[in-house]
Parts: C-alpha cells; structure tokens; sequence
C-alpha cells in the first residue's frame, strides 16, 4: 500500500452533507452542487481517488439509514450496477451482512469490528495501491482519533451562491 488519502469538501461551519438525508437527497438539505461540484465538474482530477486498491465508508455514505440494512439494497441507485469504485468497499456497520458482488470490481464488505479493522483489511487488499477515506465525516474522524496514519492536508476554496 502506498498510503491512506481522503478527499471531502467541508463548509466553513464544519459540515460534509446536510441534514436530512434521505432516499431523495443523498447529500441532506445542502445542494450537492454547492460543496461537491469538484467531484462531478471535475472527475479525470480526482482518479487518485477512484484509483484506490481498497475504499473505506461510512454506513451514511452507503445509504441512508432507512434503506441500508434492506437486503435488497445495493448503494445509491445514482451508481446503478457499476459503482465508481471498482475495488473493495469496506463499509463501516454496526451489523454483519454479507459481501455484495457488484458490476466493475466493486465489491461491499461490510465491517462491524470498527475502523481499525477496516483499514487493516482495506491495506492487505490494496497492495499497492493506496486506500481512500471516502466519508463521511465520522469516519474521517474515527481515523484521526486512532492515529491511523492520516495526515491533514487542507486546501481552501470558496464558492459563492
């Protein structure tokens, strides 16, 4: 593995999504274009992200809390069949469940041992190739405060609305 990297927009008040997530708006009551217009605008920027061996997630991240532990549910119906992914998605859960199989590589595995067990699974399978902290906020979290390796890079960029 060559090393753990995470890429979010935060507002200036410390927010990733808005509240209110739900089946119909992934990112709560804040636009998505307003904090995460890089990641659609600008995608060919962003393949060191999507280029990870290994991806790490928060339950929020995979889907809202009235649908994620549906067996019939397979992420945002935004990604379809191929996820973005293409490589493990280690999904932090409070329940086990079963790996789920996806169109391109991506495969969702669900973790109920914590972060720290996510992330060691995470690097063996990368080899490699780097891990990705996809979100959300709690997780990024969760890494910081275990002292896994993160290091805090940050970029300032404003939008006006």
């Amino acid at each position: 593995m060559k090393k753990v990297t995470c890429e979010i927009s935060m507002s200036l008040d410390a927010f990733v999504a808005g509240s209110n997530q739900s089946f119909e708006k992934p990112f709560g009551d804040i636009p998505e274009n307003l904090l995460h217009r890089w990641m659609f605008d600008e995608p060919e920027k962003h393949q060191a992200v999507l280029g990870a061996g290994a991806f790490i997630m928060g339950s929020n991240m995979y889907g809202p809390k009235e649908k994620r532990e549906s067996p019939d549910w397979k992420g945002w119906p935004q990604w379809g069949d191929n996820p973005p992914y293409h490589a493990p998605v280690f999904v932090l859960s409070h329940k086990r469940r079963d790996p789920i199989a996806m169109e391109g590589g991506t495969t969702y595995i669900f973790i109920a041992d914590g972060i720290e067990a996510a992330l060691s699974q995470a690097k063996e399978v990368a080899e490699e190739r780097n891990v990705a902290i996809m979100g959300g906020a709690n997780t990024i979290n969760q890494c910081l405060s275990a002292g896994l390796g993160l290091r805090v890079v940050m970029e300032r960029k404003t939008t006006l609305i």
